[in-house]
């Protein structure tokens, strides 16, 4: 009997040794990982919690969308770039070349063929 002792003991603690943490461990553990969740996921008081808020200084196309189906006059082109608060303001028409450079101050303004105003975009 002796020799099936041995082996029995050395399952019963191989299993043991591998059962899992107490549920209070496990509790606190989960209790903590959630906590630090919470506070990362917390925005900073007077923070934008959607991120879509523009960096001091630049272009804020949301304030230029009002020109979107009117025809592209100058005077209608200028007043979105000062909406926008952009430093520059350029129309870009169907095939047209433009630089691919992303300048955050910059007011893109896309026209269709006939020069009515299709989006606006900063960049």
């Amino acid at each position: 009997m002796s020799r099936y002792a041995i082996p029995a003991l050395l399952l019963t603690l191989t299993l043991a040794a591998c059962s899992a943490p107490a549920p209070d461990e496990q509790t606190a553990a989960t209790e903590q990982s959630q906590a630090a969740a919470a506070a990362v996921a917390q925005p900073e008081p007077g923070s934008d919690p959607t991120g879509t808020a523009p960096a001091p200084g630049s272009c804020d196309d949301t304030q230029a969308q009002w020109i979107i189906g009117k025809a592209a006059t100058p005077a209608d082109t200028e007043q979105a770039g000062k909406d926008a608060k952009a430093t520059a303001v350029r129309t870009l028409k169907p095939g047209e070349a433009a630089t691919m450079e992303f300048n955050p101050n910059r007011l893109n303004i896309d026209l269709d063929d006939k020069g009515v105003v299709t989006a606006v975009r900063c960049g």
